[in-house]
């Protein structure tokens, strides 16, 4: 008796066990692989054969010649994809305020004869703490610092950032955004050649990041 009612309350288990922990999951692998198959392996970004990083991760850079992006404020290190997190520091934190005073500081000594204002994304930490992208006006900021210490034209630079922009979601959602890595990775093969500037390119989604390719 008692077999009797276990057997179709196993047989449930074991198939509601086998549709949703292996045939749908395993659907929904191959779909995403035969559809989407960049986004599904992480939107990797590959140079020369290896991959240098991803579209939708930031990485930290402080060099001068690089475009620098948002601060994170991941554990233990900067842009760490296993801790994302913010700072959960209020906006009169003084902890808060002393790490945006450094931030604004370390700008400053990096490009002394920039007067302009610094934007705000540069000196304030996303609330993931993995943002791979910058406002084009804190791109632009950058400008004159990175022509300087490359010796190249500021409209080079410009083309560079325009290649790099993705534009506000269905035209009207947020705002224009510049991928930093991306946006490096073009500097560092104009100057080795193997970059060779057209017209700008203005990327309109993430899609077409993702199938960009060298003119």
């Amino acid at each position: 008796m008692i077999r009797e009612e276990l057997r179709p309350t196993f047989i449930s288990f074991i198939l509601l066990t086998l549709i949703t922990g292996v045939f749908y999951p395993l659907s929904v692998t191959c779909v995403a692989q035969v559809l989407f198959k960049e986004q599904a392996n992480g939107s990797l970004i590959f140079k020369n054969d290896k991959a240098v990083g991803s579209l939708l991760i930031g990485q930290q850079f402080d060099d001068p010649k690089y475009f620098w992006g948002r601060v994170s404020a991941t554990s233990p290190v900067p842009y760490n994809a296993a801790a994302s997190s913010g700072s959960n520091y209020g906006p009169m934190n003084a902890d808060f305020l002393k790490g945006i005073d450094t931030r604004i500081k370390t700008i400053k000594d990096a490009d002394p004869s920039n007067t302009a204002p610094i934007p705000v994304d540069l000196v304030t930490a996303s609330g993931s703490g993995l943002d791979p992208h910058i406002s084009l006006a804190a791109a632009y900021y950058q400008i004159p610092r990175i022509g300087r210490v490359r010796s190249l034209s500021e409209d080079k630079i410009k083309e560079i950032i325009s290649r790099n922009t993705q534009d506000r979601f269905m035209g009207i959602l947020g705002e224009p955004t510049v991928n930093v890595l991306k946006t490096n990775l073009d500097l560092d093969d104009l100057q080795s050649g193997q970059l060779q500037l057209n017209k700008p390119k203005m990327v309109q989604n993430k899609e077409e990041i993702v199938n960009w390719k060298k003119i």
